[in-house]
């Protein structure tokens, strides 16, 4: 209805009390957020949500406050980069396809919290993964690369598509020496290998991960142990793949057996490989583009779902790599992968 001076206002009954904290926010700070997105005001009485200003403004804001409904209303908490993604999906006509992803939830944590994707490219990752039989997901720090595949991994699993999971990483940043750590070849890898048990125990509990590896139904190893093997009925993710050499990369695709899948995960701005070497996703890269059955898939920072400061620091080093790659290169203090 209309208010003083032209402004127009809008109100919205929210269901209940969980739905308007999850869409105000700590200390209402994703209304503020709104506001300042749509230069519209918004402002929670109790259940309800009310919007106001020019009838732009009050439109745009109501558009996204709709777009986010699929979280608030089940009262889980809606953040920075829900909000942001709902705001390009908007500016740039995708509002129906944001909608969409708000329904889809891919599996329940432990917790009970419903774990989804929480971006357009996120979706098209899991996509990807779903129709195709080897799928490269690339991209920085923290934009669900590894636990989005962890999560279809194991509801193949749990619906019988496949037998059993394998995860594998490189386990050392510049090769795989690992005689010198204390223990054995479990305790040796643990440490590398971490954030791949950390996502199972999120999805199926510490206690039914530790059984289900003990059968050796999930098996978590180092890439080296993945030589010589034929991996049938089997969901591989190899995870840190710009740490591999070409001919790691060659040996572990070449892996793929009968109605498997593989999943291969990896950031190429990381590579912590010898100076001059070239990564074994950048040559995975070139070789394989358009080959059938084959998806690559390119995250970006705007798809980081950690901090809200990990997307900035990944868009400083992104501005920081291309302005300055060149002269670092020149001075023999950068290595030029793109070269090899």
């Amino acid at each position: 209805m209309e208010g003083p001076a032209g402004a127009e206002r809008f109100l919205l009954q929210l269901p209940s009390p969980d739905a308007a904290i999850a869409l105000a926010g700590e200390a209402e700070c994703n209304l503020k957020r709104l506001g300042d997105s749509t230069g519209s005001h918004l402002v929670l009485h109790g259940l309800a949500l009310q919007i106001q200003g020019r009838p732009s403004q009050v439109q745009r804001a109501a558009r996204l406050v709709e777009l986010l409904r699929p979280l608030w209303s089940t009262g889980e908490p809606v953040t920075a980069i829900d909000l942001a993604t709902a705001l390009t999906a908007l500016d740039t006509g995708r509002g129906q396809e944001h909608q969409n992803l708000g329904n889809t939830v891919l599996a329940r944590s432990q917790t009970g919290r419903l774990l989804r994707p929480r971006t357009l490219r996120q979706k098209a990752y899991v996509e990807a993964i779903e129709r195709h039989a080897l799928t490269f997901g690339l991209g920085p720090a923290g934009t669900g690369k590894t636990f989005l595949a962890t999560i279809l991994a194991v509801q193949m699993l749990n619906a019988r598509k496949v037998e059993r999971l394998i995860l594998t990483r490189p386990a050392v940043e510049a090769g795989e020496r690992l005689g010198f750590l204390p223990g054995d070849l479990q305790r040796k890898v643990d440490p590398y290998l971490r954030p791949l048990y950390d996502a199972l125990h999120m999805l199926l509990g510490q206690e039914r991960t530790g059984t289900l590896l003990e059968k050796g139904t999930i098996e978590v190893a180092p890439l080296a142990y993945m030589r010589g093997r034929t991996l049938s009925d089997a969901f591989i993710i190899l995870d840190e793949a710009q740490n591999t050499s070409p001919a790691q990369m060659r040996m572990v695709l070449t892996r793929l057996g009968d109605s498997s899948r593989m999943v291969v995960t990896g950031d190429p701005s990381q590579a912590d490989l010898p100076r001059h070497q070239r990564s074994g996703i950048d040559e995975a890269k070139a070789v394989l583009k358009g080959v059938e059955g084959v998806a690559m898939v390119e995250l970006t920072g705007a798809d980081v779902v950690r901090h809200p400061l990990v997307q900035r620091i990944v868009e400083a080093y992104g501005r920081f790599d291309q302005q300055n790659r060149q002269a670092l290169v020149t001075a023999g203090r950068f290595p030029d992968r793109r070269r090899n």
